[in-house]
């Protein structure tokens, strides 16, 4: 099972509510930060998103996906989390391997995304809006938006983390059954 949404909006907590739940989980932000690194790079924003299209170009669209893979086979788990889908072609990937793959897309408005951000405070997270929007763009342009309005389940997250597990718990258990 796969997540996907823009950067804010709330994937990382619901890993970690996920991962709490007993679930495996691996992180394809964690694929490009580990690139960045082998290639000497910072983990700023600029970097971290050059880094993401290099791979795309090097390896194909599905490059981070296909990372991915040897980690989820090695979880030996029928429900393995992935957080971070960012394109269709990393979905088909993953459903070339896993037949049942489903995806959730979690939701949450500009405004909530970028005061998340600015508050996490990680070091590839934008410091100003100008960095903010062109993190978004860079995203959506190798194909964000589209796994989001394909996705088979959507989460709006604009509550409390509550009401957000409540949400996570009810997804979880449709996309399960499917």
């Amino acid at each position: 099972m796969g997540v996907t949404g823009m950067a804010g909006a709330g994937k990382a907590t619901v890993r970690k509510m996920v991962g709490k739940l007993g679930y495996p989980v691996v992180v394809m932000g964690d694929v490009i930060r580990d690139e960045a690194k082998r290639r000497n790079l910072e983990p700023t924003p600029e970097n971290i998103g050059f880094v993401m299209l290099k791979l795309r170009e090097e390896e194909g669209p599905y490059a981070v996906a296909k990372r991915c893979i040897p980690q989820i086979k090695a979880a030996k788990s029928k429900v393995v989390f992935v957080d971070g889908i960012r394109s269709l072609d990393e979905v088909e990937e993953f459903k070339r391997h896993f037949a049942n793959f489903r995806v959730i897309a979690i939701h949450a408005s500009p405004e909530t995304r970028f005061k998340r951000l600015f508050k996490r405070g990680r070091s590839d997270d934008p410091k100003n809006r100008k960095t903010f929007i062109e993190r978004d763009a860079r995203e959506l342009s190798v194909g964000l938006g589209d796994v989001i309005v394909t996705a088979d389940h959507t989460i709006i997250n604009e509550e409390s983390r509550k009401e957000l597990e409540r949400k996570v718990r009810s997804a979880l258990e449709e996309v399960i059954k499917k």
